[in-house]
């Protein structure tokens, strides 16, 4: 499990005196507790629920590094993509444009849908058979370039 996972991980950081990778993985591991003790949880955390926190981390840190980038502040850039960093080693491998897209044709067929106006529909059958592995954006994308053809 996850959860577990990064559990064991926060000690070996603690020990090799990791700083950034201990205060990340921390981050996490407060994100999942407060995942499993928010009102109207049932107090388990699946492995899914919590790929869904680390991507968002992800994001968040990566959007915070080019905002401190385009600020001309490269020391908190660099100490929010270091962060990232760490975020992204505990997600699945991300699809490529192409895996993608091929992802998406099958989705689409499996859903009978033919036109933009089934566009909802299938974006959330996509968005959870390709959470973790692809940007809600990049679906998207690829959606409405498939459906507009």
């Amino acid at each position: 499990m996850l959860f577990d996972q990064i559990s064991k991980d926060i000690m070996t950081a603690m020990k090799s005196r990791d700083k950034v990778r201990t205060e990340a993985l921390r981050m996490i591991k407060k994100n999942f507790i407060e995942a499993k003790t928010a009102p109207g949880s049932n107090g388990e955390l699946t492995d899914e629920q919590a790929i869904k926190i680390i991507a968002k981390m992800a994001k968040s840190g990566h959007d915070q590094a080019k905002f401190f980038t385009d600020n001309n502040r490269p020391d908190l850039a660099e100490a929010e993509e270091a962060q990232a960093k760490i975020y992204d080693e505990y997600l699945p491998q991300q699809l490529s444009p192409e895996a993608l897209e091929t992802e998406v044709r099958a989705l689409i067929e499996k859903a009978g849908a033919t036109s933009l106006k089934d566009m909802g529909r299938v974006m959330k059958a996509a968005t959870a058979a390709l959470a973790g592995r692809a940007e809600g954006g990049a679906i998207s994308a690829a959606v409405k370039k498939i459906l507009s053809q």
